[in-house]
């Protein structure tokens, strides 16, 4: 090889290595845009392409067609601010601070201070739900219309304008109540629940209304992906699609509550029409999209980013899912705090103030004492413990926690559920049966919900309630 060959092959060579080094720079800065739906009170199975063909949903049907779609994704708590609170913030809801319903979380850092540092705008559009605003800084917040619906319009008009890449929660009122009294599915034989060991005609006295939203959401989904088709280059973005928490089981740590759909469409990296059934989590898509859009990781985050999950199911991810539920500071307000655990197959569930127990949850304050017991009667009927085979049983009929031959595994959900709750400062840990400080529905208030003895009526104070954070 002559001198001037090597020369010319040598400079050569440095301009492919200048171009694969400028590639991999673009690629490495270029940040995608993000986009997260969220549907409010949608059960997991009330969708066509899971199964129930008496409701339209065909806009997401098309994103499961284009996307992952996890098959078991989940919430820790059934109940719209704190399912969003961990969404935002990557931490489960005793740690984040929103660990029943209306609470702020805590002076944490969240998606709008993750994604800003990236570069990003970061907007919420429609149902807001969640605070205090000193926390949630959005870039922009577009409040739902008048009609409840999310104003896609002056979203349209801000990403016209927008010159950063962009984080945008679409975050939709439906199906959640009110539901119109009258609709297209009045007087249909609206049957179709696969939780239920009988036909379930009915979901509180509304299910027509129900479906009704679910069609208005669905529409409503349209509009968005035919917006962001107008207006953005979808191909090169993300578009997350998920339901806060199910309908039938809000308020609890039942499936039909913690479970919710999760599909990501991600063209030319996820594979479309694809399912994943590993065991994920509602706090695993901040850490998500922050990898997604160039950033490190964050060490403590309750949440592990699904990258390596997405276009490969063979890698091991999550053992266990989590779940909580208080029952105060809701309209119908108990005492009856509850912590589950699953596995792949098995899950175990504590509800601290079972009636068998509530002796043990009693102290000297005879008010206290009232609405602890209170919370017992209110569900008599619940165990202590549960335990459920779910391979076989995926919507806890059949309660196996009193079946010897299953000690072992109890034995064994019960220990990582302790460890759990220690890890997240569980309030459980540090008192015997607490009184949340309430924001909206206290539990000594009377009101067209709430109906307290009156003798028992406002005879709580502030020290009759657990230290918080607010």
């Amino acid at each position: 090889m002559n001198n001037n060959f090597r020369d010319q092959f040598f400079l050569f060579f440095l301009f492919l290595l200048t171009c694969v080094n400028a590639f991999s720079q673009y690629a490495y800065n270029s940040k995608p845009n993000i986009f997260i739906y969220i549907a409010d009170d949608h059960n997991s199975w009330d969708y066509t392409t899971f199964g129930n063909t008496q409701v339209k949903t065909t806009n997401f049907d098309r994103l499961v067609n284009e996307g992952l779609s996890f098959s078991n994704a989940y919430t820790s708590q059934a109940i719209c601010a704190p399912s969003r609170s961990q969404l935002f913030t990557g931490l489960y809801p005793m740690k984040n601070g929103c660990f029943a319903n209306h609470l702020p979380v805590r002076n944490v850092k969240d998606i709008n201070d993750f994604m800003s540092e990236l570069g990003y705008d970061v907007v919420l559009a429609g149902k807001g739900h969640i605070k205090p605003n000193s926390v949630f800084n959005w870039t922009r917040y577009f409040a739902s219309n008048n009609d409840r619906l999310i104003p896609i319009k002056k979203v349209k008009d801000f990403i016209s304008n927008s010159q950063k890449p962009l984080c945008i929660i679409f975050s939709s009122d439906l199906p959640h109540g009110p539901y119109p009294k009258s609709s297209d599915y009045n007087n249909k034989p609206l049957d179709y629940d696969p939780s239920s060991k009988t036909i379930s005609p009915k979901i509180g006295n509304h299910k027509a209304g129900y479906y009704q939203n679910i069609e208005e959401d669905n529409n409503q989904l349209g509009r968005v992906l035919n917006m962001l088709e107008t207006i953005s280059d979808m191909d090169e973005s993300v578009f997350i699609y998920i339901s806060d928490h199910g309908l039938k089981g809000k308020w609890s740590v039942r499936e039909t509550g913690l479970k919710i759909p999760m599909v990501f469409r991600w063209p030319n990296v996820i594979p479309p029409n694809t399912i994943n059934d590993k065991l994920v989590s509602i706090v695993d898509i901040l850490p998500t999209i922050i990898e997604i859009s160039g950033g490190e990781k964050i060490e403590n985050l309750d949440g592990e980013s699904l990258i390596p999950i997405l276009s490969n199911t063979n890698i091991p991810f999550r053992d266990y899912i989590f779940g909580i539920a208080t029952r105060q500071n809701i309209q119908k307000c108990y005492v009856f705090p509850s912590r589950s655990v699953r596995d792949k197959r098995y899950k175990y569930i504590v509800n601290f103030n079972a009636k068998e127990k509530v002796q043990n949850n009693l102290g000297p304050n005879i008010n206290v004492n009232y609405f602890i017991k209170r919370g017992a009667n209110k569900f008599e009927n619940v165990p202590f413990e549960e335990l459920y085979d779910l391979e076989v049983d995926p919507y806890e009929h059949v309660n196996l926690a009193n079946d010897n031959s299953f000690l072992p595994i109890k034995q064994k959900l019960s220990s990582v559920l302790r460890d759990w709750m220690i890890n997240q400062n569980d309030v459980l840990i540090q008192h015997k049966m607490p009184l949340i400080k309430p924001t909206l529905h206290p539990l000594d208030r009377p009101s067209k919900w709430n109906n307290p003895k009156k003798e028992s009526q406002f005879t709580l104070s502030g020290t009759e309630y657990i230290p918080s954070h607010y």
